[in-house]
């Protein structure tokens, strides 16, 4: 059985070299592609050496800081989808679904409405308010016996998500100063962000990564149940909560320099599961790749669809992931994790 899964191990890391490299390529594209008058042939002559003025500052000060963090939204919305799957056993588990990013957008907008302006405050809030989201929406479906039904549990998050959505409303009616602001902000979208914001959220980011590579194996263990990883030496509440944790942290960076975006935790693990199989750790190594795929790839479409103006990247996604959702729910059998 070991000799069968070595040929596996070996076209799973084709697989994810292969990613990886259209990762790159499609990087080079986003830096070449936009709705302005920079042509890509005069991006790609100003890659090479011209000395364009006008295309090495769309380039390197307009397009190069929205790739970037692009990646890091990805990566962290990507991952946090598959974390947030694994911990409640259920493949419909996305935090645009389960009310995290809702918490994490609700909480900005009423610091901006409240006049923060810093983005390490702007960043601490929106991870508090995604901490509080997942907390609220796991905790009523442990209490109801809702997350042994994915279908319930969605529909609870989406309760609480239009919950916050009102309240957000309603604080922009008595506000009228932050409407614009929140208005931009609240859509998801990579246009006008700062390479300030990226690097105000990385120490939370790495600080995640540590925490991850720690418990995947307790978490791959959880997945047999809770009495197998209690048998195995591991506690399955302490692992809870530090996903949780993790999700917190991400889904909440990844909302205070974007905004929040939707259905992406719920597309990535879906096709990183497809590529690497039940195991958590494995998943998680594609939903690096696959996540920022995804998001730079509809950063580029919401670019060049209705130039010379943008489509907001939190709009395309929803209308791609929307499908996504509509497919599982339909699904004869729908799996628990």
């Amino acid at each position: 059985m070991k000799v069968a899964l070595i040929p596996q191990r070996l076209e799973q890391r084709t697989l994810l070299a292969l990613l990886l490299t259209a990762l790159v390529a499609v990087s080079v594209v986003s830096l070449l592609v936009g709705a302005g008058t920079v042509s890509p042939s005069q991006a790609f002559s100003m890659l090479l050496g011209s000395e364009d003025s006008e295309a090495h500052f769309v380039v390197w000060e307009l397009r190069a800081p929205r790739t970037l963090i692009g990646i890091a939204v990805g990566m962290a919305l990507g991952v946090s989808g598959a974390l947030l799957q694994a911990v409640a056993r259920n493949p419909l588990a996305e935090p645009g679904l389960l009310g995290v990013s809702a918490g994490a957008a609700f909480a900005v907008a009423l610091a901006l409405v409240l006049g923060a302006s810093a983005a390490t405050l702007r960043i601490s809030v929106a991870q508090l308010g995604a901490l509080v989201g997942c907390l609220c929406v796991l905790g009523v479906a442990r209490w109801r016996g809702v997350d042994n039904d994915p279908i319930r549990l969605v529909l609870a998050g989406a309760a609480f998500s239009a919950l916050l959505g009102a309240m957000t409303s309603m604080m922009l009616l008595f506000d009228q100063r932050s409407a614009d602001e929140v208005r931009f902000w609240v859509i998801g979208s990579l246009a006008g962000r700062r390479l300030e914001d990226l690097w105000a959220v990385l120490p939370s980011m790495a600080f995640c990564t540590v925490l991850i590579a720690l418990i995947a194996r307790p978490l791959s263990a959880l997945a047999l149940g809770e009495r197998m990883a209690s048998g195995l030496g591991h506690h399955p509440q302490l692992i809870r909560a530090l996903v949780v944790l993790c999700v917190a942290l991400l889904v909440g960076a990844a909302t205070a320099i974007a905004g929040p975006i939707i259905f992406v935790g719920l597309v990535v693990p879906f096709i990183a599961r497809a590529f690497a199989g039940p195991d958590i750790r494995r998943t998680l190594w594609f939903c690096l790749p696959i996540g920022p795929l995804i998001i730079l790839t509809a950063d580029i479409i919401s670019r060049v669809v209705v130039a010379p103006s943008e489509l907001p990247l939190g709009v395309l996604t929803a209308l791609c992931g929307a499908p996504v959702l509509i497919a599982a729910v339909r699904a004869r059998r729908l799996p628990m994790l």
